[in-house]
């Protein structure tokens, strides 16, 4: 059962025009729409063909999970998806159980006391993340695409950085053109940085740009520093995300119908 949120129907984007606010329907977007229906067939079958075979991983290291710490083995959680509806993401559990009943709702950093043992090789592996092609199966995610947040960091966040809803007109990926480049989100500065990586995404999803994305990610897998999957991979990053993130406004959104 999903948790209740006080999430619309649809996700309404919001402009200003001529100083008067207007709400646009996401659902109605003509993003990339050739490209959307290509990009889930492909990516349901890859992920069936990578559930198939890393499903002996998963199990042996949920067994693990199990018997080095107290608590389920999976750790299931309430994410936004795409036009921000809420879905349960799948992953190993690698922090203690029932841990944020003390903190309370709160990104992970380095050296997160939270954290088990086991849990810093499985997220320095990313195994923990496997869990989600089941997530890719059902329609809730993709490969590629922007980070699932979680509700309750999405209302705070919306309302610091602008256009930060507009990263959820896809659906959010296992990996993306962020996951690759930059560490795990900290603080607000380092969402702003992810943010302009994912509008950049955003605008100019394409097969070529999913293919290089999916390497870059095995390369992620194996340990290979960030700048030197940049490097390998030509991939976007400094003014051209930047320009993404500033023309977000502007491009990401149909233009103002004349009154």
């Amino acid at each position: 059962m999903i948790a209740q949120t006080n999430i619309p129907p649809e996700l309404r984007v919001w402009r200003s025009d001529g100083g008067r606010l207007q709400t646009i329907d996401v659902n109605r977007l003509p993003q990339h729409a050739w490209y959307s229906a290509v990009k889930a067939a492909t990516e349901f079958v890859t992920a069936a063909l990578l559930l198939a075979f890393s499903a002996p991983l998963i199990g042996m290291a949920a067994l693990l999970v199990k018997l080095t710490s107290r608590g389920p083995a999976f750790y299931l959680q309430v994410r936004l998806g795409k036009n921000g509806r809420p879905f349960v993401i799948y992953k190993l559990r690698t922090m203690t159980h029932e841990c944020e009943k003390v903190s309370g709702p709160q990104w992970s950093h380095q050296h997160d006391p939270r954290v088990t043992r086991l849990g810093r090789v499985l997220r320095r592996t990313h195994l923990d993340e496997l869990p989600q092609l089941w997530n890719v199966l059902r329609g809730d995610m993709a490969l590629i695409g922007p980070r699932p947040e979680r509700p309750e960091f999405v209302f705070k966040l919306e309302s610091a950085l602008p256009h930060y809803r507009h990263r959820l007109l896809v659906r959010p990926g296992v990996s993306g053109l962020a996951q690759v480049q930059l560490p795990a989100d900290t603080d607000l500065a380092s969402v702003r940085r992810k943010l302009a990586y994912d509008l950049y995404y955003v605008r100019h999803m394409n097969p070529w740009m999913d293919l290089r994305l999916t390497l870059c990610t095995g390369f992620h897998m194996l340990g290979v520093p960030y700048h030197a999957i940049r490097r390998l991979f030509r991939l976007p990053c400094g003014d051209a995300v930047a320009q993404a993130y500033n023309g977000a406004g502007r491009d990401l959104l149909p233009a103002p119908q004349a009154q």
